[in-house]
């Protein structure tokens, strides 16, 4: 039991940490919320810093995401649930983490840690979504969007994954989308900048 609650306590704590606002912080010298959209998630950190830190950035949110699952299943094999539950609470520690006032990130590169570690070919096949659209579209938030929709979907397709972890992906793509609500509205707009566009200005105003 102690060791359960050992992992759960140090998934939020890992989760929670803001990536985006350290290596801005630490490179720049500036609060990232207080540029671009305000978000302190890769895709910001890509468009008002630059390419690497905002590369550097995902790595982290990432890492971060997948290692609570490795150890969670390295400590606790066989447990399905252990492993899926801190990674849960990993993603919703990066969207509102108590280090920014619960401004977190939307998952996006965090939640690909997670699922790569629970669910490494629907997260494959995601990302490879994610990357096409990004590519034909210059922009990440529908690429985003898109492999929070296909990555449930194969999740029940792909391999036999266990039910509780095809329900986790349904449930987090949901909340990278809702997260993703201000990006839909300007893309309805035609308002939602290219990602390159952060050289020039700032993300979503």
């Amino acid at each position: 039991m102690m060791t359960k609650i050992i992992l759960l306590a140090a998934s939020y704590l890992l989760g929670a940490i803001p990536s985006g606002y350290i290596i801005t912080k630490k490179l720049k010298g500036f609060d990232i919320r207080d540029h671009g959209s305000g978000n302190p998630g890769a895709a910001n950190v890509f468009r008002v810093v630059g390419k690497w830190p905002g590369v550097a950035t995902f790595v982290c949110d990432a890492l971060k995401g997948a290692a609570v699952v490795l150890a969670a299943k390295c400590l606790l094999p066989g447990d399905i649930y252990i492993p899926m539950l801190c990674g849960f609470i990993a993603i919703c520690a990066h969207m509102w983490t108590i280090f920014l006032k619960l401004r977190g990130g939307k998952g996006v590169a965090t939640s690909a840690g997670v699922f790569g570690a629970l669910l490494p070919a629907p997260t494959a096949l995601a990302f490879l979504v994610f990357a096409v659209i990004v590519w034909r579209t210059g922009r990440i938030s529908p690429g985003s969007i898109a492999a929070a929709v296909v990555l449930p979907v194969a999740s029940y397709f792909i391999g036999s994954n266990p039910a509780p972890y095809c329900v986790l992906a349904a449930v987090v793509g949901a909340m990278v989308i809702y997260k993703h609500i201000p990006n839909i509205k300007r893309m309805l707009h035609k308002e939602e900048l290219k990602f390159e566009d952060g050289s020039k200005k700032n993300e979503d105003k």
